[in-house]
């Protein structure tokens, strides 16, 4: 009877740190206190660790769905829209929409914080995002030479944007989005000064992003 009651009191408070844990992410970012989520779930930081481990392990009980439904409805959104140059302009401002409105789905879209589930999710996202700019660039209406690791500058770009303009112009996104998708079109391309990254490079990239820790 005793085990019983502890394993249900076990479960009891994992659901707890997960929905608290939900909640702080949500609106602190991946990098929030464990501390803070294990007294928002009214339990001790030490059932926190016992239960979970380490922080990747508590991102992957909480993340990894919340980011595969909402970064799949835009994509879904987007494949589905007639109008290519549409679907593609739709996608990126619908993910960046995600990123100034969830601070946890904001530092997972620009890979700030990665863990093994979560890279999972990401990767999947990648072969959708994929195809939102292959099918704008088949129609001539996306410039030939924009790559997916190009979309990820813009993403990254537009989580720096989001932490720092949150408070005083929580809609600065939008103006350096609209420059960004006008000289994105077929018509206004010129040629580039630089190629574009190499997967490894993105590796990197995303690596020592990593290492920055809270901005």
């Amino acid at each position: 009877m005793a085990k019983g009651a502890l394993r249900a009191d076990a479960r009891r408070n994992i659901e707890k740190l997960r929905l608290a844990a939900a909640l702080v992410f949500r609106e602190k970012g991946l990098h929030a206190p464990l501390d803070e989520i294990a007294q928002r779930a009214g339990v001790s930081s030490g059932t926190l660790y016992n239960r979970f481990g380490t922080r990747e392990a508590l991102i992957d009980a909480v993340m990894p769905e919340l980011a595969a439904h909402s970064l799949g409805a835009v994509a879904e959104r987007a494949l589905a829209e007639p109008d290519p140059w549409e679907g593609f302009a739709g996608y990126v401002m619908g993910v960046c929409e995600l990123q100034a409105s969830d601070a946890a789905l904001n530092d997972v879209i620009s890979r700030r914080y990665a863990a093994e589930q979560l890279t999972v999710i990401c990767r999947v996202t990648e072969e959708r995002e994929r195809r939102v700019i292959e099918r704008a660039q088949h129609a001539g209406l996306l410039r030939a030479d924009f790559t997916r690791e190009d979309m990820l500058f813009v993403f990254w770009s537009t989580a720096m944007l989001v932490r720092h303009t949150s408070g005083a112009a929580p809609h600065a996104w939008r103006r350096s989005i609209g420059f960004l998708l006008d000289g994105l079109r077929a018509a206004a391309a010129h040629p580039l000064p630089a190629g574009p990254l190499t997967r490894d490079q993105v590796e990197e990239v995303m690596f020592r992003l990593g290492e920055v820790g809270p901005i």
